[in-house]
């Protein structure tokens, strides 16, 4: 099974050549190029991660890092940045975000993020998973 990767970004050539250097390593990618898609993206697919590029129009990176984890808290994302700060990569991290890194990376740095931000995820759910047997259980005194 590829772990599906969503990636925001508003730099057109940025996230094609992204995406295909991410494809070649077995990711499933979907690329929008927008904070407001990546919002709505998240909100109807259950992605494994989740790319925010931090400065986009309208709807900055951060801004949908705060949105997608409300409606996603466990889905890991990665912040992408050219111009990066220490107040944004703080801000970023106090949001939620999995890891911020600053652009270009190098796609084999990525792939490994990417691999070890679904790895939390999975021990995420499945410890939620367990939580909630445990509770059926205890509920109807088993």
């Amino acid at each position: 099974m590829k772990i599906h990767v969503l990636i925001a970004d508003d730099e057109k050539e940025f996230i094609e050549t992204l995406a295909q250097r991410l494809e070649i390593r077995d990711f499933a990618v979907t690329p929008v190029m927008s904070g407001e898609a990546a919002i709505e993206m998240a909100g109807k697919i259950d992605f494994d991660v989740i790319i925010l590029d931090v400065l986009m129009p309208e709807i900055d990176g951060l801004e949908a890092l705060k949105q997608i984890k409300t409606l996603k808290p466990t889905t890991p994302v990665i912040m992408l940045t050219g111009e990066a700060t220490v107040d944004n990569a703080i801000q970023g991290m106090k949001l939620g975000a999995f890891d911020f890194l600053i652009k270009p990376t190098e796609a084999d740095k990525l792939s490994e993020k990417i691999k070890a931000a679904y790895e939390v995820k999975h021990r995420h759910e499945e410890r939620i998973r367990q939580a909630e047997i445990e509770n059926i259980l205890k509920t109807r005194g088993w």
